[in-house]
């Protein structure tokens, strides 16, 4: 599933299509294309996860899920859900969720909680991190509602680099030690982005998809399915402090998985 910094790059390979208008509107989305055709890109945005399509009456909002792919200039060889076409061009996607946003993005969306906007808050996060004391760190990193755009990659690296345990309670986390693990989301999520523009990402992978961690030289415990989100995680029990004792108490689920 790709994660914020991806849908950043997306963002940008498709900017040449801003200010252009819609001249064709095709797919199998059951979505009402002609509902487009003769509007204009106002911008192209992101929030977290969702790709976003501002135009003259109404925004698109994509969502690529676990397999959906894009293409810019060029089509697979399987339908699209849904293709635009440009003067300039044709922009078509696949295997993803597509919806009209009525209305203005900015009352739709909360920017503070994106790891990739200018408007991200700290404190902001911080504070909604505090009203839920029973969460799970692994579970904390995948709540869109905390950390928009932090997908599995992101949660798995963050919590080996901040040395977090991610079956942790986040109420258990000292106050530093909270400030550092959101601090730690959007440090590595700019990280990201600049190692896939340089086509660098995996080289650059510490824990997600490793076997043996490079601090302790001990192998990993690599789960399956780890916290209320039921996804994979990799991380060390020697150098991964657990805080709290999540075992003993009912731990909340996210609000909003990846």
């Amino acid at each position: 599933m790709p994660e914020g910094p991806s849908i950043v790059i997306l963002r940008e390979e498709v900017a040449a299509f801003t200010g252009k208008t819609v001249e064709r509107a095709e797919g199998n989305s059951k979505l009402d294309k002609s509902r487009l055709v003769g509007q204009t890109v106002r911008s192209f945005r992101s929030w977290g996860k969702h790709f976003l399509i501002e135009l003259d009456e109404v925004s698109l909002r994509i969502h690529l899920l676990l397999f959906g792919s894009y293409r810019i200039n060029e089509r697979k060889e399987s339908a699209p859900r849904l293709s635009l076409g440009f003067p300039n061009g044709e922009l078509n996607l696949y295997g993803c969720s597509v919806h009209f946003i009525e209305g203005s993005l900015d009352e739709a969306y909360d920017w503070s909680a994106d790891v990739m906007s200018d408007a991200w808050d700290n404190r902001t996060t911080l504070r909604k991190l505090r009203k839920r004391p029973r969460l799970l760190a692994c579970d904390a990193l995948l709540d869109q509602t905390l950390f928009s755009g932090s997908g599995n990659i992101i949660k798995n690296e963050v919590l080996f680099r901040t040395r977090i345990h991610p079956l942790s309670l986040i109420g258990d986390l000292s106050a530093p030690k909270l400030r550092e693990l959101t601090r730690e989301v959007r440090t590595y999520s700019f990280e990201f982005l600049q190692w896939k523009r340089e086509g660098t990402l995996k080289a650059h992978w510490l824990a997600h998809t490793k076997s043996t961690c490079p601090r302790c030289k001990i192998p990993f415990v690599k789960p399956k399915s780890l916290g209320r989100s039921k996804r994979r995680a990799f991380y060390c029990e020697r150098c991964q402090k657990r805080y709290g004792d999540s075992d003993q108490v009912s731990v909340d689920a996210p609000v909003a998985e990846e």
